[in-house]
């Protein structure tokens, strides 16, 4: 136990270690950076296991394509196609990944008291160095590796910014997958600095200023709706204060109409949910928890637009940003219509990509009347965003399309990833939202 606790010492040293090269991004090409995390992938995939077998854990011998040493560099020379122009972006999420996550395994080893409530492997101080640890190193090399662009990055970004991001890495990566963390903290924290570098001071500040008088009555008619959603049995207590706080957010960055659109994505996932509800309790497929919603699946659903409100207020691409909004509602809400129909009245259920014939409710699972049912509620939410001008008419079939692509995304990843548990439902909820609004910006461009 002391010899395998050794090893694992010392891979976490030598992870921590490799956050030190971070610091030539600030010297180096996109081009140099590149190949020399190419030469990083190849060498931990096929010299490295000869020339320290000792670093790789006992189950990553024979799968050692798949394993964290390799996934490392691996996502450092992906940030670097991502953000060639930004090495003080990859620079801080490598920082986060190097310094944070190594601490989060040692510290958390060796203080395992107080677990996390909702992944008991996971330790309440192995999260918290993360965050420290992780905010820290990421932000001393997010500073280090600014890059001489016009205007320069404000300070505040380069200081404050990975700390956030460190926050939300750890957050991530408490949740019960499988998924290495060695792809997912780097690209959480990296995404988080990339919605972060695109805010402006000036606009920062008049959102600030407009926010303050719209606050009150935000949270007020939040926490009302929020209560009442409780006592309606729709939302569980978390659920509740998440989706109150993330309403809010969206009434005060968008106004009436972008709440009201999130008022509708949530009713009519509520009104699909409650379809059909004695066949899917027979089959055992309906929402869990007696159809109360928790805080995760807020998040999963809404996080996302949530997100883009906020960018929309405090960034020159306001109109981007509307429309990911958009979509992203779009997403979340059709795709629980798609899938509660389906399972109430679906006839017939296939896996996407494999077209196998399988029981209703079934991870990945798409069906003929699911499937328009989605296609009609993602008209009808961007023909709600259309009439309430929140984007304009030539947006819809973007909306539209990206929902569906969306949807499709999701389905195909959770036939195929879910069961292995990579992903869980939140995760793929998530990705939806994601998918669709980048889908939805990119035909957009196209279109335009």
């Amino acid at each position: 136990m002391t010899a395998t606790r050794f090893a694992d010492d010392r891979r976490q040293f030598v992870h921590i270690a490799m956050g030190a090269a971070a610091a030539l991004l600030r010297v180096l090409s996109p081009w140099e950076a590149a190949a020399l995390a190419s030469f990083a992938v190849l060498f931990n995939l096929y010299a490295l296991p000869r020339i320290a077998p000792s670093l790789f854990r006992a189950d990553e011998g024979i799968r050692r394509r798949l394993s964290g040493i390799v996934f490392y560099p691996l996502s450092v020379l992906l940030l670097i196609v991502l953000f060639p122009a930004r090495p003080d972006i990859v620079a801080g999420a490598w920082g986060i990944l190097a310094a944070g996550d190594g601490l989060a395994t040692l510290v958390g080893r060796r203080f395992p008291g107080v677990k996390i409530p909702w992944n008991r492997e996971k330790s309440v101080a192995g999260t918290a160095a993360l965050m420290v640890g992780g905010g820290a190193a990421g932000a001393f090399l997010c500073w280090w590796c600014r890059p001489p662009v016009m205007p320069p990055p404000y300070v505040w970004f380069s200081v404050g910014a990975p700390l956030v991001a460190a926050v939300a890495a750890a957050l991530v990566e408490t949740i019960p997958i499988r998924l290495d963390d060695n792809l997912s903290v780097p690209f959480t924290a990296a995404a988080v600095l990339w919605g972060s570098s695109l805010v402006s001071n000036d606009l920062a500040a008049a959102a600030w200023s407009a926010a303050r008088s719209a606050l009150p009555l935000a949270i007020a008619v939040n926490a009302a709706v929020a209560l009442a959603g409780y006592a309606a049995r729709t939302v569980g207590i978390s659920g509740a204060v998440i989706g109150a706080v993330l309403g809010t957010a969206i009434m005060v960055s968008l106004g009436w109409a972008g709440w009201g659109l999130l008022f509708a994505t949530f009713t009519a996932a509520v009104i699909a949910s409650r379809a059909g509800l004695r066949r899917k309790m027979l089959l055992g497929i309906a929402e869990g928890r007696g159809g109360r919603r928790g805080a995760a699946n807020a998040l999963a659903n809404t996080g996302f637009a949530a997100a883009a409100a906020v960018l929309s207020t405090l960034t020159y691409a306001s109109g981007p940003a509307r429309l990911a909004f958009v979509a992203a509602l779009a997403a979340g809400g059709s795709d629980t219509v798609a899938s509660e129909i389906g399972k109430a009245w679906g006839r017939r259920t296939y896996l996407v990509g494999r077209f196998a014939r399988v029981a209703p409710g079934t991870s990945g699972a798409v069906s003929i009347e699911g499937t328009a049912a989605g296609l009609l509620g993602a008209a009808a939410l961007a023909g709600l965003a259309v009439l309430t001008g929140i984007v304009p008419a030539s947006m819809l079939l973007p909306v539209v399309a990206g929902a569906t692509i969306g949807s499709f995304a999701e389905s195909a990843l959770g036939a195929t990833l879910e069961a292995p548990g990579f992903v869980n439902n939140d995760v793929l909820n998530f990705l939806n939202t994601a998918i669709a609004a980048a889908a939805a910006l990119w035909l957009a461009a196209i279109l335009s």
